[in-house]
């Protein structure tokens, strides 16, 4: 009871011989401390904010400024072409200054609006400028004039050393599409789909839809346009994400793996205390905006926005939908440990815990023979379940005393962490199997060992693997794939394990223990946490997974083949997915719209009239191989452009599915949208981007890649395939589908990827001189 005790600041007695006063000097440090540290908090968010809020230009220019107006003003020079004196005249404290002084204040306020106006025509600037993409449609190493006077500009007006949010305010509104533009390029996305008389009843829709009811709804979007900071961001978090009553496990939230072949350390506790203290390092510098932004080609801005909510964020379940709640900040971690939730504080005498000091944190709870109390151990199985059952008993059983409180520790925490009692990882005796159940683990668990809600929870397993779990409403992968990257990285590389694999470092003995939350679930509970379970594990055994590494080569052969990396798997996938079922389907891949303010995700609609071309060819033995290279590269010519498209503003899913809700809001019924939102993805991809190459060395280590991460599947009878490209020669991939479809196989279609990417690399061997030209 030592941290019960530690929570009363005072206590009084009140006896004969008058009051007898006790006061805790423990509890009142801890309080002084707590102040100082959130003090220093919002210390520290002033002046970033103010920072980012005069950014590109620097507190010291404004100094500069004021500097050389003083200089001239002694100089009896006035570039103010007399609104100095003007300004003097009118400032109310005329009566108690001397005149110099008064010199001064109006040269002051004079430099201060003057150099508030030319930040503001230095981001209207910049924005202007970021609104060109032309540069993304030249060919690879050739860049015009245009784009190289262009680029210069950027570079000019971007400014030096940014924060994180310093280019929030200079990036440019993600533009509504032509309306038109959108019916074309929809219609030609079909195309290769449908017969002659269901294409020709889909044109007929889109034409009407066109002529009628679209350029209504199109207003209305053009309209929140310029209003709204995105056109798209607040529906798509409601919409698809928070208004979703189905499971998060497996249908939304997603995973990232630990390093394939490297495991830190074999203790559990000791990864655990490493990771954790990386995490939390991690969170400071978020808050101190330290973290850089991301830049392509070093200077074109992306946008920053859904770092915001990566820490101390939760998803809460309502009944007509969910929300986020978001914390300023959490000091304590909610940990699950066979079947009992512990609370671990972060923070002792004003200062983070070490990773020797969590390690023991860990170790104490692994070592905890306390029991789960009844209904505790599935209790997280209420998030992994359907959504509504979840609120109402949210709403019915944990709004008062113990379970009131417990619930709040968990989702007020930092993050969530499972100390997983399953080994998982790539294991002898085979190695594929057990990549196959390590990313089942990830993804979903035993139904009830994760906090499905919470914005990731951190696995560690007891032979030291580790992986994330996320939940999708607040961001999207990449965000979360740079915390991993940079927890990977400094485990490994900067803090380091002694030679017994515990954490290095001291640790102080003094440091207050773990808190076993305390619950009090009746049998009502009960009844409805085991209904949960049984729903997420129906849906869990329901999923086939199939994570593989794809060693033959890598974006190393592919560059010298002259196209894309991405274009050759995204063609290598059509190929696989048509030997697999014996016919093309409507694809997802995931692009991102940061580019723009506020930005998240775009559909690329990889199966194209081109890419089908390719894949007949291909399946025809009469056409032989230069024939075949020639509809490669003009398929992956296309594809690069849908990509581009799609990051520039110009795609057309989003822009469909606004369209959408703004039909609902006004209660009108569209056939043509109701037809196009209601289409399958049966192949669902995206590719895991490595977003800090500096972070590892893999020419000195290169055992340290990371397996990527992966995603349940989209449609019940379709494939959800998630890849990443490590170094030169490696390439991941992660495979999933429903066993109870006669359809799909995650390991056959798992090898018939394979062969596809040896395949149409035999198409550049075969033909090394066709290839060299170019196809000219």
């Amino acid at each position: 009871m030592a941290e019960a005790h530690q929570a009363v600041a005072f206590q009084f007695t009140v006896s004969p011989e008058g009051i007898d006063l006790q006061l805790s000097h423990v509890a009142f440090k801890e309080i002084y401390l707590s102040g100082v540290r959130s003090w220093k908090k919002k210390c520290n968010q002033l002046r970033n904010g103010f920072v980012t809020g005069v950014y590109p230009a620097s507190p010291s220019s404004w100094l500069f400024m004021v500097t050389a107006i003083l200089v001239t003003q002694y100089s009896r020079l006035d570039p103010s072409m007399g609104m100095i004196d003007k300004i003097k005249e009118h400032l109310p404290v005329s009566g108690y200054l001397s005149d110099q002084g008064m010199n001064i204040l109006s040269a002051a306020t004079f430099s201060t609006v003057l150099w508030l106006a030319l930040i503001m025509t230095m981001r209207s600037i910049l924005k202007m400028l970021l609104c060109y993409h032309g540069w993304m449609y030249e060919e690879h190493g050739k860049m015009s004039n245009t784009t190289k006077i262009w680029l210069a500009l950027v570079k000019m007006f971007a400014g030096r050393k940014p924060m994180l949010y310093s280019y929030q305010a200079s990036l440019p509104r993600l533009p509504v599409p032509a309306l038109k533009d959108t019916m074309q390029k929809y219609l030609e996305s079909i195309r290769p789909l449908t017969t002659d008389a269901e294409f020709q009843r889909m044109a007929a829709l889109a034409r009407d839809f066109e002529q009628t009811l679209g350029p209504r709804l199109q207003w209305y979007l053009k309209l929140k346009s310029w209003w709204a900071s995105n056109y798209v961001s607040d529906w798509w978090e409601e919409y698809v994400y928070l208004r979703g009553r189905g499971p998060l496990m497996v249908n939304s939230n997603y995973y990232a793996m630990d390093f394939i072949y490297v495991t830190p350390t074999p203790v559990q506790a000791a990864r655990a205390g490493n990771l954790v203290y990386a995490m939390m390092m991690y969170r400071r510098k978020l808050v101190q905006e330290e973290i850089k932004p991301m830049l392509i080609q070093g200077c074109l801005p992306m946008c920053s926005a859904q770092w915001e909510r990566m820490f101390n964020t939760t998803r809460i379940p309502g009944m007509e939908g969910d929300s986020i709640q978001h914390l300023q900040d959490s000091r304590h971690i909610a940990v699950y440990h066979a079947g009992r939730f512990f609370r671990v504080l972060l923070y002792h005498n004003g200062r983070m815990l070490r990773p020797r000091e969590l390690q023991a944190q860990f170790q104490s709870i692994l070592g905890d023979p306390t029991p789960p109390s009844p209904g505790e151990e599935k209790l997280p199985a209420l998030t992994a379940g359907e959504r509504d059952p979840w609120a109402r008993a949210r709403n019915a059983f944990f709004q008062t005393g113990q379970n009131e409180q417990s619930l709040s520790i968990v989702e007020k925490a930092a993050f969530f962490v499972t100390l997983d009692t399953s080994e998982q990882g790539l294991r002898e005796p085979n190695p594929g199997q057990s990549l196959d159940a390590y990313a089942k683990s990830l993804l979903h668990g035993r139904c009830c060992d994760r906090w499905f809600d919470k914005s990731f929870t951190l696995i560690v397993y007891r032979n030291g693997k580790s992986g994330l779990n996320a939940e999708h409403s607040w961001a999207d992968a990449p965000i979360v794939g740079h915390l991993w990257e940079y927890c990977l990285a400094t485990d490994a590389f900067t803090l380091g394990y002694d030679a017994y694999g515990n954490c290095k470092g001291d640790m102080d003995p003094n440091v207050p223990p773990p808190q076993k939350l305390q619950w009090e679930i009746p049998p009502e509970c009960e009844a409805v946490i085991m209904q949960s379970f049984r729903v997420a594990y129906n849906l869990a055994s329901d999923i086939d997974f199939h994570a593989f590494t794809f060693k033959d080569f890598g974006k190393g052969l592919i560059k010298k083949c002259r196209t894309s990396p991405d274009g050759f798997i995204q063609l290598a996938l059509q190929l696989a997915h048509f030997r697999d079922k014996k016919k093309f389907c409507l694809t997802y891949e995931a692009s991102m719209t940061r580019l723009f303010r506020e930005g998240r995700t775009e559909t690329v609609r990889s199966c194209t009239i081109e890419s089908c071309n390719f894949v007949k060819a291909m399946m025809d033995p009469t056409q032989d191989d230069s024939a075949r290279l020639h509809l490669f590269r003009v398929a992956a010519e296309k594809h690069q452009n849908l990509y581009r498209q799609a990051m520039t503003g110009a795609g057309i899913d989003r822009h469909l599915f606004c369209l959408y809700v703004v039909s609902k809001y006004l209660g009108l019924d569209s056939p043509f949208l109701r037809e196009v939102l209601s289409e399958p993805w049966r192949l669902s991809t995206s590719q895991t981007p490595i977003q800090q190459l500096e972070l590892f060395d893999l020419q000195n280590h290169p055992d340290y890649v990371s397996c990527g991460g992966g995603f349940g599947p989209v449609d019940d009878n379709g494939y959800g395939v998630s890849y990443i490209i490590v170094g030169e020669d490696l390439i991941n991939f992660h495979v999933s589908c429903k066993v109870s479809s006669p359809e799909t196989d995650a390991h056959r279609f798992g090898l018939n990827i394979r062969n596809a990417m040896t395949d149409i690399a035999l198409l550049f061997k075969a033909n090394k001189k066709f290839a060299a030209r170019g196809d000219q």
